[in-house]
């Protein structure tokens, strides 16, 4: 159904001087001209929008509908034309921001405070995605900028590297390592590891277990489908496990979690790979400004060991 904005605005001209007598010389449109317009108008919605006599000209049930409706839909599209011009020119309101749980504390807060410094009439619209999400979620347009632990490759969504941590045990005060300061992996043979189910972040769960193959040993892994912190949390305070995350989450998970601690991880140490991702097919410069200050907050916390511009 082709319908323009302007013959439904036309059409509210129309009804707005049947119903409160004012004159429709404001549209510089001559009256059979406006009168084929309004039948065309007719003729595509499949219904009559007034009731014509000799006399006088009133609105149907349908024409009263459009005529309520139609400022509505009017006002949609002249809010989706500006927000489009804004971003087109790099002023987008709203930044679509999926972020992996593990980047929910430390590093997401510190981004959240940056973007507000930088971009006070920018609002970030941040989503909860584990890493193996956020690639596609980009590339089919339902994010604008993501925090993925590790990502895979994928056409159409470019990557950089923003922060790299190692990665820390957490562990209950009452485990036989919780007197160790700094645990190697060797100590973890005869652990169960508690970890994210590996098609959340195949590759950080591959590293993990690439350091317990160096080491000498095949690690038993737990893991949730749906991995809650609170469940962690209560699993790890029997005592029987080690959790194994990077280190800012660990540490602000130990901190909401009473007879919870945290260790390094050594020989080898392993790394947690943080990248910032985006979709190569969007020009925006609201993504670019985005971006821009992303690693600008990455510079200032020293977030990158030896700073990279790929992932």
């Amino acid at each position: 159904m082709d319908i323009s904005p302007r013959v439904l605005r036309y059409f509210m001209a129309v009804a707005e001087e049947l119903h409160f007598g004012r004159a429709a010389t404001r549209l510089y449109i001559a009256q059979p001209s406006l009168s084929h317009q309004i039948r065309k108008l007719e003729e595509a919605l499949g219904t009559p929008l007034f009731v014509r006599s000799s006399r006088q000209v009133q609105l149907t049930a349908a024409g009263r509908t459009l005529a309520r409706e139609a400022p509505i839909a009017l006002a949609a599209l002249e809010h989706a034309v500006q927000l489009t011009r804004l971003a087109g020119a790099g002023i987008a309101r709203t930044i679509r921001l999926g972020y992996t749980p593990v980047t929910g504390f430390d590093t997401l807060t510190a981004l959240l405070d940056a973007l507000r410094e930088d971009h006070p009439d920018l609002m970030v619209d941040a989503r909860e995605f584990f890493s193996a999400e956020i690639p596609e979620r980009l590339r089919a347009g339902d994010l604008d900028i993501g925090l993925a632990l590790s990502p895979q490759p994928l056409d159409g969504v470019g990557g950089e590297l923003l922060r790299e941590e190692p990665v820390s045990a957490l562990l209950s005060t009452r485990h036989r390592l919780a007197d160790t300061p700094r645990i190697p992996v060797t100590a973890l043979r005869d652990e169960t590891l508690l970890l994210f189910p590996r098609h959340l972040a195949p590759a950080y769960y591959d590293g993990i277990v690439a350091a317990c193959h160096e080491a000498g040993f095949a690690p038993v892994i737990c893991a949730f489908e749906e991995p809650p912190v609170n469940a962690m949390l209560a699993r790890l305070a029997g005592g029987r496990e080690v959790g194994l995350a990077p280190a800012s989450f660990a540490e602000h998970t130990a901190k909401a979690g009473a007879g919870i601690i945290v260790r390094d991880v050594v020989d080898p140490p392993i790394l947690a790979k943080l990248s910032v991702l985006w979709p190569t097919n969007d020009p925006s410069p609201a993504i670019a400004s985005v971006l821009a200050t992303a690693r600008q907050c990455a510079e200032h916390n020293k977030w990158l060991r030896n700073p990279s511009r790929s992932a």
